[in-house]
């Protein structure tokens, strides 16, 4: 859907401009060229909501030259000669590059607003089932399939007594580590090797996830330290079903 949208725009930003240009053609003599350029940046701004930065940036390059083109002295020439359009037609693609910066910056802040709350939503079903005392099993279960989704791995297995986790593993601040060392998740993406996810409760360890990535993948810090909170309450879950109840 994405994809087939920026291709509209595209195709608006090609189409659009000359044919706006064309029907301001009659009010050249009439109507100030300085309102001509705010219906034309007006195009350029709804280009720049609909479509990705370079349907935005088409637009206002296309705006720019259709508007000398049509518009100004002499016409039908990508030539000016008066100082004010000159000014005009700058303005125009100026107005028109930032506004196309604003629209992808929204988009972006929207993307993310969305991740956090489809991330906030994993943790809460979780811990939805460690508040109603669900077996660990189904707890652990249920963390196994959130965590291939979170961080878009090929396969989860949790070991509820693994030996000493030597290997790569997923820290608490979302970092991967071996030992001492400290993978570049953000430049590498996730090796192609296993690695490990502790289910700690109250500072012990009740537990590890080991996860088959996708090699190259780098899944954001929001989504590694969401996946290391779901590998945590799985810890409670099962540190609640190890520790005898008292009534």
């Amino acid at each position: 859907m994405g994809k087939r949208r920026d291709r509209i725009a595209v195709i608006c930003a090609l189409v659009i401009p000359p044919a706006v240009c064309a029907v301001l053609i009659p009010t050249r003599t009439s109507l100030p060229n300085t309102d001509a350029a705010l219906v034309l940046v007006a195009f350029t701004v709804a280009v720049a909501a609909f479509g990705n930065r370079f349907a935005g940036y088409l637009a206002a390059l296309g705006t720019a030259l259709w508007f000398d083109f049509f518009l100004t002295i002499p016409y039908y020439r990508l030539d000016i000669t008066h100082r004010t359009d000159i000014q005009t037609t700058v303005l125009i693609l100026l107005v028109g590059v930032a506004v196309t910066e604003l629209a992808v910056a929204a988009r972006r802040r929207g993307r993310v607003v969305a991740v956090d709350e489809s991330l906030l939503a994993v943790v809460q079903s979780t811990a939805g089932l460690v508040a109603r005392g669900e077996r660990a099993d189904a707890v652990t279960a249920q963390a196994c399939v959130q965590l291939r989704a979170v961080l878009g791995a090929r396969d989860c297995v949790f070991d509820p007594a693994p030996a000493r986790v030597r290997g790569l593993r997923l820290e608490p601040d979302g970092s991967l580590r071996w030992g001492a060392a400290h993978w570049d998740l953000a430049e590498n993406g996730f090796p192609d090797e296993k690695y490990d996810i502790c289910a700690r409760h109250e500072g012990e360890v009740y537990g590890a996830f080991t996860l088959t990535p996708v090699p190259h993948t780098a899944p954001s810090v929001h989504a590694r330290r969401t996946a290391v909170v779901l590998a945590d309450l799985a810890g409670a879950a099962v540190a609640t079903e190890r520790t005898p109840r008292h009534i």
